[in-house]
């Protein structure tokens, strides 16, 4: 028989762990500003300890700097993410002698008054709700005199629309969906397509874009106009979009001014009805840093208007003190996430103006002369002079937005590889890119630039650029190809 041997081995190794806090430290610092109110509104909400800071923001800053309870940290290190906090629920200080608490929730009360419902509509309560294209097809559908069995098709034809009306299933694959009996036919699904295409908007249910178009013709009151329309989108869809008039005047065998009458009015069409009735909302940047020039000098300050105004409710904290017990741990789970969400939300923005302060001390030229005098810069430059890690540099900018008078950027855009020329200078992506434009803005509309005509030119001026780099830089600034420039003009 053999004999199982049993041995215990001990290792000790070293790991490298993330605690709660700089979890949250790490994610609150790469969110953008619109998600990271959201984060905080969310905080908000769910702990009891946190309140909105009302009244003057330097009073209420001075107030929070006088605070005992918060200032174990006030030494932490500028980027806060490597620092540990250890903060123990059985680690808070007691409470000494102090007024009842009747005394605190009035001195609550005047700080942040609170009133009850008074029962009347609020602001919210009175705005329109919004109609998804669905609900608005289902409506009109309602009213038709339809029997069960055409509704019924129709539906399943709005319910198979995408986000820009089209219906992008074919009708043999709709036939199959709904279970009757008996069931549907081929004809019968056409008849229901063409009633949700009578439907507004009009254009909506169309298998394609030029059908799209072709659906939208009869609102051209001309009618010999709306018969030439109807050639163009329904044979020469393809020169309709390359914007190819005189290609389009010779194969109709029309003039090139009648035919560019009628493609304006085809592009006053929507190719898009479904659009309208979207739910998504138009997303718009709101910048983290001002940056203006005060006394002759360039400073970067931090918008007021994405700042939360987020404070520890002291009187909240001095009642779960004064009546703590071991069968309100979750509590004292609250008061620690609010301990360190206040220290984050004040590390983010602490960490955002330095790294600003950083930028705009090494952009001035950019700042007075615009895009041609951008310096290239890396993420290491600025690192260094702040003091945190080039990944927490990364984090801060990305996402952020600074506001500068040459306009809004993301952070990132101040960035850029450095770009020899021959003469020894370094010139960064975005001063080729300003050249770029210069280029084009200047030159003549009969005789417009190619790309490799540009990328000569640059040469010229001692930047040697490849030809791909040059069409990429183009891209970017979304300027048309020659080929387009030259049909425009």
């Amino acid at each position: 028989m053999t004999n199982l041997g049993f041995r215990a081995d001990h290792q000790q190794t070293q790991r490298q762990s993330l605690s709660p806090r700089f979890q949250q430290a790490v994610r609150l610092l790469q969110m953008s500003s619109l998600d990271f109110a959201a984060s905080v509104r969310d905080v908000l909400g769910k702990n009891p300890f946190l309140e909105v800071e009302e009244g003057d923001g330097e009073a209420d800053q001075e107030a929070a700097a006088d605070d005992p309870g918060d200032g174990a940290d006030s030494t932490a290190d500028s980027d806060g993410l490597s620092a540990e906090l250890a903060m123990p629920r059985e680690g808070l200080d007691e409470v000494g002698e102090s007024d009842n608490d009747r005394d605190l929730w009035r001195a609550d009360s005047g700080v942040s008054p609170r009133s009850a419902d008074d029962g009347e509509l609020s602001a919210m309560n009175q705005m329109a709700m919004e109609t998804s294209l669905n609900a608005h097809l289902h409506g009109q559908l309602n009213l038709l005199p339809l029997s069960l069995r055409e509704l019924l098709l129709a539906r399943v034809v709005v319910e198979s629309l995408d986000d820009d009306g089209y219906l992008r299933t074919s009708l043999d694959t709709l036939v199959g969906l709904e279970a009757m009996s008996p069931a549907a036919t081929l004809t019968e699904m056409r008849a229901a397509l063409r009633c949700v295409q009578s439907l507004d908007p009009c254009g909506v249910a169309a298998c394609s874009v030029a059908e799209c178009l072709l659906l939208q013709l009869p609102s051209i009151d001309c009618a010999q106009m709306r018969a030439l329309a109807e050639r163009i989108v329904g044979d020469h869809v393809g020169a309709l979009a390359a914007r190819d008039t005189h290609g389009l005047a010779r194969a109709l065998g029309e003039s090139p001014v009648r035919i560019q009458a009628v493609c304006d009015r085809i592009r006053h069409l929507d190719p898009r009805p479904g659009w309208r009735f979207s739910a998504e909302r138009v997303v718009y940047v709101v910048p983290d840093v001002i940056v203006r020039k005060v006394r002759g000098v360039w400073s970067a300050q931090l918008n007021p208007a994405i700042v939360p105004r987020v404070r520890l409710n002291q009187v909240y904290a001095e009642l779960f003190k004064r009546h703590r017990t071991a069968d309100n741990a979750e509590l004292a789970d609250h008061l620690q996430e609010a301990r360190w969400t206040v220290r984050n939300v004040e590390q983010r923005f602490s960490t955002i103006l330095d790294v600003a302060e950083a930028i705009v001390k090494r952009q001035q030229h950019f700042l007075d002369f615009g895009p041609m005098a951008m310096k290239p810069m890396g993420l290491r430059e600025i690192a260094d002079e702040v003091g945190v890690h080039e990944s927490t540099v990364s984090r801060v900018t990305n996402n952020k937005y600074m506001s500068t008078p040459c306009g809004v950027f993301e952070m990132t855009h101040f960035f850029s590889r450095a770009m020899v020329s021959t003469n020894g200078s370094a010139c960064s992506g975005t001063a080729i890119r300003g050249l770029v434009k210069d280029l084009i803005d200047a030159e003549s509309p009969a005789a417009p630039l190619s790309d490799v005509e540009i990328t000569r030119q640059l040469a010229e001026q001692g930047l040697v650029v490849a030809r791909r780099t040059v069409t990429k830089y183009r891209q970017l600034l979304r300027i048309e190809a020659v080929d387009r420039r030259r049909r425009l003009s």
